[in-house]
């Protein structure tokens, strides 16, 4: 598939900043009462880039701040071992079931508003989830606090190809964003780490997500590209339901996976699944153009994101609860052991724009997957043997691959889909992603807690698990290989 060029730069200006206005050729325009040109102004490049990245740090550190926190968070709030899963998954259970609709709604009803609506609610519900007294509770507002950061993840894409529709800055300006990606993973622990109380980490992350969608308000312009018709409210359902009916299989599956309620739900997720398909197919506006599918890049933009979710993700998620368990160390000294995974993943992501037009974003996901594996089958046995130094290879190896990772998935996720659909096409890349992190949170504990020989053995077992899921996404998306016009 032809990469979007200069020829079609026109065309982008006319859907994202006057969609409405058709050109009359040879004929004077007639005076308007209503300019189109004025009620959207030239967006601020340095604006745009710089709160779309801030937001998405403090939605991902939301996103992160358990990971270290997770056995104080469990021990505060009575969650059995087997209920853990729903501590971590709860905010990526709902992301990957609004950011479609989310990509959708901020196309066509405004992708500023769409982003302060998520920023400011994101605010709210993490405070509320400081407030939380049980596990379902405390679910619940992660889950809320996922739905508002799918609001501002998906409509940061779209702000940036607006403010940046020249190939060249846009490669920049998303490489930035995706590097701000693993920048948001590396501070979450380090923060939640650093602050003794769990409660109080969490009124710091909302007091920052406010800062910032007030900041927003005055400083970013509107856009959008209506397709015009009603939000696709049945598609939103039936795919969340389809979702929550996975990860709640998933989750009791370690508790024995040929139970019949781990079987009657996984059969209602595939019910679910084929029912959004058709509900998909009869809309006029559906929250995802499954035309798109028969594009290469778009499947290895989905398959990237769902592979990242699946094998990244999902180990390094529960990884830090398992160095605690085995291991003894305390949050912080995790949290820094972390950060050594994840600020390399910053730094690489923020460089990598350089590898463009010598390696291809496809070809760049297959190397950081493959990283990933060699990272991933070096950490095996450290923690059998109870040594941390022992994972420091391992991790510096995978933060180079999740680096990688992070900066060519928002970069082949606008380039995808037509520009003016960019906010769908990034909400569509972060769902797959999405998924599969609750679909791999799940696998990884129930891997690492149902093996006979403890935390440790089952640890191995999950990371070979993870490899061998990361090679295999590395050998799909090589072989989408883009068709030529």
């Amino acid at each position: 598939m032809p990469r979007f060029n200069e020829r079609t730069l026109p065309e982008v200006a006319t859907a994202t900043a006057a969609p409405q206005a058709a050109p009359v050729p040879q004929t004077p325009p007639a005076p308007s009462s209503a300019p189109v040109a004025a009620a959207e102004p030239a967006p601020n490049r340095r604006a745009t880039l710089g709160l779309t990245s801030a937001a998405t740090v403090v939605a991902l550190m939301t996103y992160t701040a358990p990971m270290v926190s997770l056995p104080q968070t469990a021990a505060a709030l009575h969650t059995p071992l087997s209920a853990q899963a729903w501590l971590l998954n709860g905010t990526p259970l709902g992301l990957a079931a609004l950011l479609l609709v989310a990509g959708s709604l901020a196309d066509d009803y405004g992708r500023r508003r769409i982003f302060l609506a998520g920023t400011f609610a994101l605010g709210v519900t993490t405070a509320l989830g400081a407030l939380t007294t049980n596990t379902w509770m405390f679910t619940l507002a992660r889950v809320t606090q996922g739905a508002a950061s799918a609001a501002l993840l998906a409509s940061s894409l779209g702000l940036i190809v607006h403010a940046f529709p020249d190939p060249r800055g846009r490669l920049r300006a998303t490489g930035v964003w995706g590097a701000f990606v693993s920048g948001g993973i590396a501070l979450g622990p380090v923060v939640t780490g650093a602050i003794p109380n769990w409660r109080l980490s969490y009124g710091v992350l909302a007091a920052a997500a406010l800062i910032v969608a007030a900041l927003a308000t005055r400083a970013l312009s509107e856009s959008r590209a209506p397709r015009g018709g009603r939000p696709d409210l049945a598609g939103a359902v039936t795919f969340g339901l389809a979702l929550v009916s996975l990860v709640a299989a998933l989750t009791l599956g370690r508790d024995g996976w040929l139970r019949a309620p781990v079987g009657l739900l996984l059969l209602a997720a595939v019910a679910l699944l084929g029912l959004f398909v058709a509900v998909e197919r009869r809309t006029a506006t559906p929250m995802i153009d499954l035309n798109l599918l028969r594009r290469p890049r778009f499947l290895a933009s989905s398959t990237g994101g769902l592979f990242t979710g699946l094998a990244v993700i999902g180990l390094f998620s529960f990884l830090p609860a398992l160095l605690q368990q085995t291991l003894g160390l305390s949050a912080m000294d995790t949290a820094w052991l972390f950060l050594l995974w994840s600020g390399l993943s910053f730094a690489v992501a923020l460089q990598a724009r350089r590898l463009n037009g010598r390696v291809s974003p496809r070809i760049q996901l297959a190397i950081g997957f493959v990283l990933h594996a060699g990272g991933t089958l070096a950490m095996l046995g450290a923690l059998d043997a109870g040594s941390w130094p022992r994972l420091l290879p391992g991790l510096l190896i995978a933060g180079v691959g999740s680096g990688l990772l992070n900066a060519a998935l928002p970069l082949l996720s606008v380039e995808s889909v037509p520009p003016q659909r960019a906010a769908m096409g990034s909400g569509a890349q972060q769902t797959f992603r999405y998924i599969g992190s609750c679909a791999g949170v799940a696998l990884t504990i129930a891997l690492a807690t149902s093996a006979g020989g403890g935390l440790a053995r089952g640890a191995d077992i999950a990371m070979l698990v993870s490899a061998g899921l990361a090679l295999l996404a590395a050998v799909g998306v090589v072989a989408l290989r883009e068709r030529t016009a």
